[in-house]
């Protein structure tokens, strides 16, 4: 909440020093608080039916609404197509975190085959990206299994959207060597990397507090001439560099850098908290190269997969005994049998 509430007033800050449109920033902080919140509720009453009605949900909205939905003004992962790969990305990831804490065998079987339904369907609806995106989530949840120590998984998971960012920073600078520097181009379009290169140059103006929030589109010479990039650099990390300067970056990676964190220190088991890694990084890289964040369905479902995986489920270590008293937590022997002890000394 600490870090949701500074990146909140910075953005207010920001908005005040050049008269921006903090609003949509503020928006997204709300959303990824209730998110996590629900999450981390509805972990810890349901950790099974909760990630698997949330993949149900995540994958209707993608499948029902038009909005994030692939269109022909469209291109993956730019804009409405980005938001729908993350969407499903989020809903594979809260399927494979059901499966892994599901008791029976058939019910685990049952919750991979829907993360197995969820990847078809991102085929099927055209999202390359999001097929890429959900068969990746889905491998690294497999092999979450075999994982015996998360941390240097989940640090190996966050070090991919450092580096996409890094390659996106590079484009943007012009710093790619001479073979490189082009290549970039065809699958992101020309046009996007335009953009970028604007956004950099905002930042060399103004590196402290950028030039406000949602004002890219009013000192953008691309964005002017492309109404249908709706004014945003289709990069959550340049878009924060050049609204909210250097210091709007280092929050976005603060409160990445706490969401690994979190994952690495969750009570749930490894294979939970690797599987909602996978999809909450597929969701960074995204993010990194095109729009998604912009779409308050992906705030949320990040927040809601957060709290999930990072929810302590109430009847954890507590199974029930044959007359339906609790036992105590953790299964510790002596603790269970000081209180029976006593008991037996108080009856005839």
């Amino acid at each position: 909440m600490a870090v949701l509430g500074v990146c909140a007033a910075w953005s207010l800050i920001t908005g005040a020093a050049h008269e921006g449109r903090p609003e949509g920033v503020l928006l997204a902080v709300l959303a990824v608080a209730a998110g996590h919140a629900a999450g981390r509720i509805g972990g810890a009453l349901l950790p099974v039916a909760a990630p698997c009605a949330g993949a149900l949900a995540g994958t209707a909205f993608a499948v029902a609404v038009p909005g994030p939905a692939p269109g022909p003004g469209t291109t993956n992962p730019l804009g409405h197509a980005g938001a729908t790969a993350c969407v499903l990305a989020l809903a594979v990831g809260g399927a494979c975190c059901a499966a892994w804490a599901a008791p029976a065998r058939a019910v685990r079987f049952a919750l991979r085959a829907l993360a197995v339904a969820i990847t078809v369907t991102a085929a099927a609806l055209g999202s390359g990206a999001g097929a890429v995106c959900c068969c990746a989530v889905l491998l690294c949840s497999l092999a979450a299994g075999r994982v015996r120590r998360r941390g240097p998984a989940l640090l190996s998971l966050a070090l991919a959207p450092v580096a996409v960012a890094g390659l996106v920073w590079a484009v943007a600078a012009r710093t790619l060597p001479g073979g490189l520097a082009g290549a970039p181009a065809g699958p992101l379009t020309r046009r996007r990397v335009l953009l970028w290169r604007d956004a950099l140059l905002l930042v060399h103006r103004n590196a402290g507090l950028g030039v406000g929030p949602g004002r890219f589109g009013e000192f953008s010479p691309t964005a002017a001439r492309s109404p249908q990039f709706a004014g945003r650099p289709h990069s959550a990390l340049l878009q924060q560099a050049a609204e909210q300067g250097l210091i709007g970056v280092l929050l976005l990676g603060v409160a990445y850098g706490w969401l690994v964190y979190a994952l690495w220190r969750t009570a749930r088991p490894t294979p939970v908290a690797l599987s909602a890694g996978a999809a909450l990084t597929a969701l960074a890289v995204i993010a990194t190269v095109g729009d998604a964040l912009s779409f308050t369905a992906v705030p949320v479902g990040a927040g809601l997969l957060a709290g999930l995986a990072t929810a302590r489920p109430m009847t954890e270590g507590r199974p029930p005994m044959a007359d339906g008293r609790p036992t105590v937590a953790d299964g510790a022997p002596g603790a269970a049998a000081g209180p029976r002890r006593r008991r037996d000394r108080l009856t005839p």
